[in-house]
């Protein structure tokens, strides 16, 4: 196939290359995994768009998408591509209240909806949509008045074919420049912004990527990242569409386990909270195991991790510890891979930084993942750890045709095919990110190594500024105690105070564990995290995580949370990430009793 210039032109090729492949999609339906093939998508896809024209959209105007991930999402994106539509994902996590500013903002004259609760959430705000015309509801149960069924749309479209006796041709005369979505960004902070990103800026993507990661028809992948983030779309869709990779759509985020060991991916795509989990679960089972189980877990990861050092370096493995390595594999890490579904390749992770320690045990158990780095501003992928170019601790090398530069304040900038066309209706913004020479201002802090890996320190908005004057970068330090069993989540803060202070979400399962041994008596989580007790054992877990820290970067005091930060709540972005303002706002008491605490005098996390 010749390298395509369009999402159009990538589609067609596929579905040419692929035609006689029995399966493209996959889904779970009444507990039977249903087949797609590339000829039944293509003509589902012709008729959904054929459908959309025949509304009355125009080339050119938005439709939103708000579902969940399904082979339906997959149909309607390339049928508004198609249509020459330019398409709006949005969220299903996001409230009612989230969803009309993203609407409104984008004039969105359609919108599909996978079920009735996403339904009930347009309808809620539906006389605050000037713009919307059209509601159309993939499942059967969420139609009635005034919303069209996905069945109905497709008749439509297919009693409509003879209207459109050139639907291919038509769709094949988009340009690389020509808008093919509008994403607006989950944002830690302010109102979201419509990134605008062209056939282009996504079709080179994809290409720059299939140069640099091996893929083919003999892959299957596992999606279950959201379809509305752009590393899922990109590298979990449009990549795997273009390479002829099965993708299997998960069941749901609580069945990615069970769907793993079924289907047995070779290619699974993840943000750093699921290898975080999978490693605090393996590290929970092998201590609550007898003694002679820890030590042959502990004896296998050294022994791994040994080996690691010298796979990683490229010198040769002594044969000594090749065989060491051979038996750590066949007692311990077999068993791990075995989870995953036997057949796993590799993960790719992005979204957030990964903790080298997680990724280097992945590496030695035979599950290596290749950590990449980009934005929504970038479709995304700026940068990628391969398997000839795998540097733990980086987010590799750039693309092919992607430029990366560190400026003087330490910011990565990025130049090429790949960077957006701008922020939607807003000049000043576009301005202030992009440069008129091309060079997009990503907002990350890092640095290019002597081989040309990049690495990623923090946000430069999150870095902290002591009343000292003590720069810290939080995000790693978080990713440090986050590797500890008795973590789920840490926030790092302390920005213009005197020292930085942790606010700690425990492991409950484990915490709940640990205090049923020794013991305590408590009634619910909030009694248990109150408890002097308690908190001593996690501050002591804690500063496990944190030897080898400058003193400034030790945080000086601890908060324990009852509850893990949610979406729901407003303290995470749909992609997970943390927003820290809403964190510091929530928790402002607790925040101010503890640096009220530390002026007099009390106990500090750093031993002082």
């Amino acid at each position: 196939m010749n390298a395509p210039a369009t999402l159009n032109e990538l589609f067609y090729q596929a579905m040419d290359a692929y035609s006689d492949r029995p399966v493209a999609l996959r889904v779970k339906r009444g507990g039977t995994w249903v087949d797609i093939s590339h000829a039944d998508l293509l003509e589902q896809v012709a008729a959904a768009s054929m459908g959309l024209l025949a509304l009355g959209i125009n080339a050119g105007d938005r439709v939103a998408i708000l579902s969940e991930n399904r082979p339906e999402w997959a149909i309607v994106d390339l049928a508004c591509l198609t249509a020459r539509c330019t398409d709006v994902p949005v969220y299903p996590t996001l409230p009612a209240g989230q969803i009309t500013h993203i609407l409104n903002d984008s004039g969105a004259v359609a919108i599909f909806v996978s079920n009735r609760e996403q339904l009930d959430k347009i309808l809620e705000i539906r006389d605050q949509l000037a713009s919307l015309q059209h509601i159309i509801a993939f499942d059967s149960n969420a139609t009635g008045p005034g919303v069209f069924g996905m069945e109905e749309l497709l008749a439509k479209g297919r009693e409509a074919r003879a209207n459109y006796p050139n639907h291919r041709e038509q769709a094949l005369q988009v340009t690389p420049d020509d808008l093919a979505t509008l994403i607006y960004t989950s944002g830690t902070t302010g109102k979201p912004k419509g990134v605008m990103l062209t056939h282009g800026n996504l079709t080179s993507n994809v290409v720059a990527g299939l140069q640099v990661l091996s893929l083919s028809p003999d892959d299957q992948c596992l999606s279950f990242l959201p379809l509305s983030h752009i590393f899922e779309r990109m590298a979990g869709y449009y990549t795997m569409l273009r390479a002829g990779v099965i993708i299997n759509y998960a069941e749901s985020i609580e069945q990615v386990s069970p769907n793993m060991i079924e289907l047995g991916p070779t290619v699974v795509l993840s943000v750093p909270r699921l290898y975080e989990k999978i490693y605090a679960r393996v590290l929970e089972n092998a201590l609550s195991g007898s003694k002679l189980k820890q030590r042959i877990f502990f004896w296998a990861k050294r022994t791994a991790e040994r080996w690691a050092d010298y796979a990683l370096a490229g010198e040769p493995v002594p044969v000594i510890l090749g065989l060491k390595k051979a038996v750590a594999d066949k007692l311990v890490f077999s068993k791990l891979r075995a989870r995953t579904g036997g057949k796993l390749r590799f993960f790719a992770s992005g979204g957030a930084p990964l903790s080298p320690e997680i990724a280097k045990f992945f590496y030695s158990a035979g599950l290596t993942i290749l950590e990449g780095y980009g934005l929504t501003e970038t479709s995304p992928i700026i940068t990628v750890n391969t398997f000839d170019n795998l540097r733990i601790g980086t987010v590799g090398k750039p693309l092919p045709g992607v430029e990366v530069m560190i400026a003087d304040d330490g910011e990565i900038l990025t130049r090429g095919p790949h960077v957006m066309k701008g922020y939607y209706h807003l000049p000043d913004a576009t301005a202030e990110a992009l440069e008129d020479n091309g060079w997009f201002h990503t907002g990350d802090i890092g640095l290019l190594d002597a081989d040309g890996f990049l690495k990623i320190t923090d946000r430069k908005k999150d870095i902290i500024v002591t009343a000292g004057g003590k720069n810290i970068a939080p995000q790693p330090i978080e990713g440090l105690i986050k590797t500890n069993r008795y973590v789920l989540n840490a926030v790092m803060l302390g920005d213009r105070r005197k020292f930085p202070i942790l606010l700690v979400v425990p492991e409950f399962d484990v915490l709940r564990a640990w205090a049923d041994e020794t013991g305590l008596s408590y009634t619910d989580d909030a009694d248990l995290v109150a408890n002097p007790k308690v908190a001593a054992k996690v501050e002591a877990e804690v500063k496990k995580s944190l030897r080898g820290l400058a003193q400034f970067e030790v945080p000086k005091k601890m908060v324990m949370l009852s509850q893990d930060f949610s979406i729901e709540s407003g303290e995470l972005t749909p992609t997970l990430k943390v927003k820290r303002r809403v964190i510091e706002q929530r928790y402002a008491d607790q925040i101010e009793a503890v640096y009220a605490e530390a002026e007099g005098g009390a106990h500090d996390l750093d031993g002082r």
